[in-house]
């Protein structure tokens, strides 16, 4: 008897959700530690040029931008959460293209839905963040297309683990 389809079914079901939100090392670093997030990886997408590099994505040359691509339990964490509770807190929502001192369309505030689930999602989210009244300024987040990600160099996986006081302009906001 063939139990690979019994393990399987007990297999937990996992999302993806890609977010851009300024320089992916502070994003990855943040969301790593929260419950429910599996694994995050950071690369480019969103952008024209194809297999894109670190050194392609600055001065808007590529489209690209800097994200994350997160697999989560949604068991443990909903999408929305993982927008209004921790996305939305680890960076601000209402620069256009910048976060603290890096500045370019590749750090611009993204969403890549995966989904017509996601995208719908993200729409209220961004709604409900904007209605608020916790930013000033009006939010810019976009919601783009899912498009090719491409995985960055392996120097920039888990960067900010590996140079512990590294450059970092992300932090959880109230």
């Amino acid at each position: 008897m063939d139990n690979k389809n019994t393990q399987t079914a007990h297999e937990p079901h996992h999302e993806m959700a890609v977010l851009a939100g300024g320089c992916f090392w502070g994003i990855e670093d943040i969301l790593r530690s929260v419950p429910g997030i599996v694994d995050t990886e950071v690369g480019y997408t969103g952008g024209w040029l194809k297999n894109p590099t670190y050194h392609d994505t600055h001065d808007s040359k590529s489209g690209h931008a800097e994200a994350v691509r997160i697999t989560f339990d949604p068991a443990v964490i909903s999408y929305e959460d993982l927008l209004e509770k921790w996305f939305f807190k680890l960076h601000d929502p209402t620069t256009l293209n910048r976060q603290g001192n890096d500045v370019g369309t590749q750090y611009r505030s993204a969403i890549f839905p995966q989904s017509a689930a996601q995208q719908q999602t993200a729409e209220q989210v961004i709604a409900r963040v904007g209605a608020s009244g916790r930013w000033r300024r009006p939010i810019t987040t976009t919601i783009e297309p899912a498009s090719t990600w491409y995985d960055a160099e392996d120097y920039h996986q888990d960067y900010l683990r590996k140079h512990p006081g590294g450059y970092t302009c992300h932090y959880l906001r109230d």
